[in-house]
């Protein structure tokens, strides 16, 4: 059965999320990187040298400030319009933009050169991305790798298993998988790994890059 998706549903828990992390977003500094760790793992160098980027689900808009502060032109699309107008306030003065929308859809408004990809079907968001890259963008995203033997779409419940139904979908795949919806979505040089946590048995992250030429 396809994961079902209500969009205002949505939009609810994120902004729900947002408003319990509004001083994390107050406090935030300009930091980009691809792990849950500080200080590990590849940084920017694995979008090459964009002119311009679009990050999809950008929340604090920590990574989209600091290209700003490169010179980069740096847009971020959120669901939840309490996110986008808490970044906007805090990063605004750089340039970033921020888009209150959901990326399906906006997706089809503007072209863009580059990156990420969190809670969206690939199937669907891939060739998206693919029709819409620059010739010579770089697509790249990171999130946990997936559970051993749980994959596809991850229903996630929000503040645990009491109170309102709110929950979102995540999706989990083995990085062979992943590069085959890459390489089917039309990127070239589909490579997707889990590198691991700086701390032995911690949880990696799985990082894929693809490029359109």
């Amino acid at each position: 059965m396809p994961a079902q998706h209500n969009y205002d549903h949505k939009r609810e828990l994120w902004d729900t999320y947002a408003e319990s992390t509004q001083e994390t977003v107050t406090d935030a500094e300009a930091v980009f990187r691809w792990t849950q760790y500080g200080d590990h793992g590849p940084g920017v160098e694995l979008l090459g040298k964009p002119n311009s980027v679009l990050e999809v689900g950008c929340g604090a808009g920590r990574a989209l400030a600091h290209l700003a502060q490169q010179g980069v032109k740096a847009t971020g699309v959120d669901l939840s319009p309490v996110m986008v107008e808490q970044t906007a306030e805090k990063w605004g003065p750089l340039g970033v933009e921020f888009i209150c929308a959901e990326i399906i859809t906006a997706f089809g408004k503007r072209p863009h050169h580059l990156w990420a990809a969190w809670f969206a079907d690939p199937v669907r968001l891939f060739p998206l991305i693919a029709k819409r890259l620059n010739p010579g963008g770089v697509f790249v995203f990171s999130q946990p790798p997936a559970i051993p033997g749980a994959y596809g779409p991850q229903g996630m419940y929000k503040g645990g298993f009491a109170g309102p139904a709110m929950f979102t979908y995540r999706y989990s795949y083995t990085p062979e998988v992943w590069e085959g919806f890459l390489s089917g979505a039309g990127l070239t040089d589909a490579h997707v790994r889990v590198l691991a946590a700086p701390e032995p048995g911690h949880i990696g992250t799985l990082i894929g890059r693809a490029e359109r030429r």
